[in-house]
């Protein structure tokens, strides 16, 4: 499968995950994305569009485990939006699989708190 194509299947993912998945003030939502060589994880009230928390493996995440540095932004995304008062988020995979670094941050932010 081309690049385009592969980039095309999941923006279609996304957007039929992002019909039912909404961040609201009272449970914003853990956005995650991948891309080749590093992966984003922001907390979205998207009633007010603001970014609550972020985190990524562009802040010096260590090791050369792809896994182990996913799992290291998730407890640090969970960090951060537990300071700001929030324990209660709703998990958005952005249409990528729900495996790998994906399932890896979700787990980083479990263990650091985060109620998904």
């Amino acid at each position: 499968m081309a690049t385009a194509e592969r980039a095309r299947a999941r923006a279609v993912r996304h957007r039929r995950v992002r019909k039912k998945v909404v961040g609201t003030s009272e449970r914003p939502r853990l956005a995650v994305y991948r891309s080749n060589r590093h992966v984003y994880a922001q907390v979205i009230d998207d009633t007010a569009g603001r970014t609550l928390a972020a985190a990524s493996t562009l802040s010096g995440a260590e090791g050369s485990d792809p896994k182990a540095k996913a799992r290291a932004v998730g407890a640090v995304v969970a960090q951060a939006a537990t300071a700001r008062g929030i324990t209660r988020v709703t998990f958005d995979r952005g249409g990528f699989m729900y495996h790998g670094q994906v399932r890896a941050v979700a787990e980083g932010a479990r263990e650091a708190g985060l109620e998904l």
